[in-house]
């Protein structure tokens, strides 16, 4: 998502004492050592940017910060002096709040009650409803969120999702808020308003610590920026000292000129999978189009237009209708097991909730989809933890431990272990949705080589993605979806951003019957 210029640049950074600081901080999980002698400190007024790869050590960094986890060595300071958080909400007593990147919503409970939870406004010894509604419908006015205080959280969008969250934070009246990738699964206009919170909060003395894969919005927001790279400090710097490319590097530690490896040119004959009006209810309709053998059919859009739902209705997961033919042959798919058979596989935007077993080692999270390989009654774990030493070689998935629960993984190595897992699973055709979403640019690179292997080797790739960047780099062909119809097909040098923007709100129509 590209970010424009501020209109004026940040106040400067406050000569006042840290608000909040790391001293010496280090952590380790059992023998695993992941932070080393971390100093670290927030400011009151200021905005200080926290980046690195994944692994780097952040997440890790942020949850001592916040109360959800004690260090092993050195100490957290709040106003100076040493603080040993019991728990998060001691944190949040304290005036320290963390915003998560995976949403920590009750997903029964409404808005409103999320909002509130455990700090319910009281009438006397009765629940203050008009209160916590009015606050609420207030909070959300700020964040230009139109939701029903009332609606359950379940039933609403993942950004209405995170702009909630904000939401919840904002009502603490924090002194200290710590952003985990709050932009993720924002659109554009969304984080704009976001933008202009964070910028009020600042100027009221709030410090707030911005997590961020997009370091265009890390070069827009931040008065310093501090990178960590395998659990340690690398560097601190102000606002303007560190370009966008130097930011990368210093992540990774290694120049990143060339992020998108060369294109795939797909393989000439009949397509694959050729789809003919088909609809999603109230998602999709009449869309037609075709992939071709050892292809990357981009798909872009805005938020909202059904590029998901068209996928999901594809693979079994909605209810569907239309033409399906794989190789001219007609198919009719209503799950994902027959998906699977037909040799499709859908690699979901959602890992979380949906990809992965968070509370699950790696292994039956690998072989999950493709179980009936490795025994029918009897499971033989041989095998798969020789699939297992394989999907980590071959997709560089890093963790300190193979026994380690996958929600503890960070989110590039959680997104490469869904990779893996679904082309266990030999697909011929791979759907994968929002593949870089929350991720950093080291690891991107990484998944971009990946899909361009499995191009090269055959395989017939439906890229969906919100990052109109990796559309562009990766795609030999893009559909552009818009209210739920298809408005376009572009291939060639037709592939660049204003095409791509003007069929997506609706001011040009190019080859609608997908065909290109």
């Amino acid at each position: 998502m590209a970010v424009a210029a501020p209109a004026a640049s940040a106040a400067p950074i406050p000569a006042a004492a840290p608000v909040l600081a790391l001293a010496g901080v280090g952590r380790a999980f059992g023998p695993v050592e992941v932070l080393f002698g971390i100093d670290f400190d927030l400011k009151p007024g200021e905005v200080h940017a926290l980046i690195g790869d994944n692994g780097a050590g952040k997440s890790t960094m942020m949850k001592i910060m916040a109360g959800y986890l004690a260090p092993t060595k050195g100490r957290v300071l709040l106003d100076g002096a040493p603080v040993a958080f019991s728990s998060s909400e001691e944190a949040e007593e304290r005036g320290v709040v963390l915003i998560h990147q995976e949403f920590n919503l009750a997903r029964q409970l409404s808005v409103e009650q999320n909002i509130f939870l455990g700090r319910e406004l009281k009438r006397g010894p009765f629940l203050d409803h008009r209160a916590m509604r009015e606050t609420t419908l207030a909070l959300l006015a700020e964040l230009e969120t139109p939701v029903d205080p009332a609606a359950i959280v379940a039933d609403i969008s993942v950004p209405e999702k995170q702009m909630v969250e904000i939401a919840k934070a904002l009502s603490r009246k924090a002194r200290v808020i710590i952003m985990d990738e709050p932009t993720a699964v924002l659109t554009r206009k969304e984080a704009e308003v976001l933008f202009r919170q964070i910028e009020r909060l600042r100027a009221a003395g709030t410090a707030i610590l911005y997590t961020s894969h997009k370091l265009d919005e890390v070069a827009r927001l931040a008065d310093r920026v501090t990178v960590l790279r395998d659990g340690r400090h690398v560097v601190t710097a102000p606002r303007g000292a560190l370009s966008e490319d130097a930011m990368a590097e210093a992540m990774v530690g290694r120049e990143l000129s060339h992020l998108f490896p060369l294109k795939v040119e797909p393989a000439s004959g009949a397509p694959v999978l050729t789809v003919e009006n088909f609809s999603v209810e109230g998602f999709a309709e009449d869309v037609s189009f075709t992939l071709a053998r050892g292809e990357v059919l981009g798909f872009a859009g805005l938020v909202g237009s059904g590029r998901t739902e068209l996928m999901e209705g594809l693979v079994g997961l909605r209810p569907a209708h239309g033409a399906v033919r794989l190789a001219g042959r007609p198919v009719r798919i209503r799950s994902v097991e027959e998906a699977r058979r037909a040799g499709i596989a859908y690699l979901t935007e959602d890992r979380k909730e949906r990809g992965l077993l968070l509370n699950l080692p790696m292994r039956p999270n690998l072989t999950l989809l493709a179980l009936s390989r490795f025994g029918r009654f009897l499971i033989d774990r041989k095998a798969e933890e020789l699939a297992l030493d394989k999907a980590i070689a071959e997709f560089d998935i890093r963790a300190p431990l193979r026994e380690i629960p996958v929600g503890n993984l960070s989110g590039g190595n959680q997104q490469k272990l869904l990779l893996a897992k679904t082309m266990l699973a030999d697909p011929d055709i791979v759907i994968i949705d929002e593949p870089t979403r929350g991720i950093d640019i080291g690891t991107k690179q990484q998944i971009y080589g990946f899909v361009q292997r499995l191009a090269a080797a055959g395989k017939s790739i439906i890229l969906v993605s919100s990052e109109m960047a990796e559309i562009i780099g990766l795609a030999t062909r893009v559909c552009v979806m818009r209210a739920g119809r298809l408005a376009g097909t572009l291939s060639g040098a037709d592939i660049n951003e204003d095409a791509i923007v003007r069929l997506a709100m609706g001011l040009e129509a190019r080859r609608a019957n997908g065909n290109g």
